[in-house]
């Protein structure tokens, strides 16, 4: 088998998310304790730091990773979904995990794959552990898929636990109130492992502090520990000030440079510094100069896509993967803090996502461009379109997203502003189109 090969086995033979929805959701960890357990239980042979949350994961991974690179550290990082190459989802050093190894991998341990029959999210994680435990990373950030309590990931025991942002996504499989989805994304605390909050949200703040309790980890509000005020904003980072809270050990304030220029990385932010002072603590060496210099080039450093990433100018272009209700709101905040004449927006969606609470959030005076991404869970673009003419919003249905991003850069002028999002995979298909 070659990688191509390899990675269509993958694809074709397991049950994937992505492509299959919720029946490809394994609620429990029989399988990934049964595949690891079968490699040596690699995910016990380096440290880590465990990270889940609705919004700003992926974010936090990449700032975390991009810093622990910085200050020298072997660093491995596993998150979800990937863009362009399958091989995003592993990473060390910032570089992607080779193609032989996913084919030795793969090869390998066909037997046991088709045994305990896996999903696609449960193979690629067992796969990373193994892959990090063979680099002797110092240390692996690790990224859940979906949840937490139940997430493959969480067979990890992290020297340090973070939660982003709480937010309504995949109701269908974590629950219908925030009550219920912060349950699930609180079930990564482990006992006696200090535990990170990014953001205080006041109604479900007593899920994890109960949970906290429960089981003797040290809990942090990083909203409580630092303020964050903008200095300037530009196409190419924002520079930020970060300052410690009274009470904080650290007393100076810090201007900090990220090139991440999307306004909800300030929360991000925030949950990423208290976990640096956390991992300090644990004997990790991160200076404040390493600390800045990993923050500035997160992008470069890890090559996280996707966030607020400018594409082109002239007209603008922006991307964003934000698809559900707090992904579009900070989207429509950023875009409300950019110059332009006239927004043209490209969206694309899946069917399982709340169409509700992301259409009523959307300007009515944008052009639309409605496209459905090469994915059988895609919503197709002539559905979107109809739903969305209910809450107002005009525009064209087209046959796929090159056609859809083609169309509006024929419309637009130079000072035009062209969004491109409301899906992961929406985004995925664009990239290839500006590279």
């Amino acid at each position: 088998m070659n990688y191509i090969e390899v990675i269509d086995y993958l694809y074709s033979r397991l049950p994937m998310f992505t492509r299959d929805g919720s029946s490809a959701f394994k609620k429990d960890l029989t399988n990934i304790r049964a595949l690891c357990e079968a490699l040596g239980n690699p995910e016990k042979a380096f440290k880590s730091v465990h990270i889940a949350g609705t919004n700003g994961k992926g974010s936090s991974s990449h700032m975390l990773a991009a810093v622990l690179q910085t200050a020298g550290y072997k660093t491995g990082l596993y998150t979800s979904p990937h863009l362009l190459d399958f091989r995003e989802r592993i990473k060390f050093n910032g570089a992607l995990v080779p193609q032989t190894f996913v084919i030795d991998f793969v090869k390998n341990n066909r037997s046991l794959i088709e045994a305990i029959q896996p999903s696609f999210f449960e193979v690629t994680v067992a796969m990373a552990f193994r892959y990090f435990a063979d680099m002797q990373v110092d240390i692996a950030i690790i990224e859940t898929g979906l949840g937490g309590r139940l997430d493959s990931t969480n067979i990890i025991h992290p020297i340090v636990s973070l939660i982003t942002n709480i937010g309504y996504d995949h109701m269908n499989m974590l629950g219908n109130s925030l009550t219920a989805i912060a349950y699930e994304k609180a079930g990564i605390i482990k006992n006696r492992t200090p535990i990170v909050i990014s953001e205080k949200q006041q109604a479900i703040a007593p899920i994890f502090i109960n949970r906290a309790q429960e089981l003797a980890a040290p809990l942090f509000f990083a909203s409580d520990e630092w303020t964050v005020d903008e200095i300037v904003v530009n196409t190419q980072f924002q520079q930020l000030m970060v300052s410690p809270k009274e009470g904080h050990p650290l007393k100076t304030a810090k201007a900090i440079c990220l090139d991440l220029r999307g306004s909800y990385q300030r929360k991000n932010l925030l949950g990423v510094l208290s976990t640096f002072c956390l991992l300090q603590e644990t004997g990790f060496i991160i200076s404040e100069d390493q600390l800045i210099e990993g923050l500035a080039a997160v992008q470069t450093l890890t090559g996280l896509m996707g966030r607020w990433q400018t594409l082109s100018n002239a007209p603008l272009t922006i991307c964003d993967t934000g698809h559900n209700e707090d992904g579009w709101k900070e989207v429509i905040k950023n875009i409300s803090h950019t110059t332009y004449k006239k927004l043209r927006m490209v969206i694309g969606v899946m069917r399982d996502k709340d169409l509700e609470h992301m259409l009523s959030l959307l300007p009515r005076d944008a052009d639309f461009y409605f496209c459905s991404p090469d994915f059988q869970r895609a919503l197709p673009a002539k559905d979107l379109k109809s739903q969305a003419a209910d809450y107002g919003l005009i525009g064209h249905a087209y046959d796929d997203v090159k056609q859809a991003i083609e169309t509006a850069q024929q419309n637009a002028s130079d000072d035009d502003l062209i969004f491109i999002g409301g899906s992961t995979f929406v985004v995925a298909e664009a990239l290839p189109l500006f590279q």
